[in-house]
């Protein structure tokens, strides 16, 4: 029960793939990857600009990755491959979202807010907080107890 070509290296997907593709897209990722780290422990880019530097990194290391790895690209031969993808990628999207959107109504549903605005706000807990010469047998002085 043979289907098709003896000779399953003849195979388009199997041409596509060598070793110097998948080296440049490892070499890619990689290098975005150590820039993008290289940027957040030297802090020489503002907060808001290292999202959208690390962002962008991403994003070009996330296509090096299909087109260089994954070997997806709108060739014939790869179409189908390349559907999936397109078909993936909101499901993908509208996935992270929900999970954001719940993890962000759980967390504001279940913490309790006095201990966060002892947190934001360190003087209101501290003016709460009892002094240890109030507290009975704690006087001033070591030696005042007893």
């Amino acid at each position: 029960m043979s289907h098709g070509a003896a000779d399953p290296t003849m195979h388009p997907e199997v041409q596509l793939s060598t070793s110097k593709g998948y080296f440049l897209g490892f070499a890619i990722s990689a290098f975005l990857m150590l820039v993008a780290t290289f940027l957040v422990t030297s802090h020489s880019v503002p907060p808001f600009g290292l999202l959208m530097v690390i962002s962008v990194c991403a994003g070009i290391a996330v296509i090096a990755q299909i087109y260089f790895l994954l070997h997806i690209d709108i060739s014939e031969h790869n179409i189908w491959n390349t559907v999936a993808l397109v078909l993936f990628i909101p499901l993908f999207l509208i996935t992270i979202g929900l999970t954001w959107w719940m993890f962000s109504q759980l967390y504001l549903r279940t913490m309790d807010m006095s201990v966060m605005s002892s947190v934001t706000n360190p003087a209101v807990h501290a003016s709460a907080a009892p002094k240890m010469s109030d507290m009975p047998g704690m006087g001033s002085s070591p030696d005042s107890a007893n």
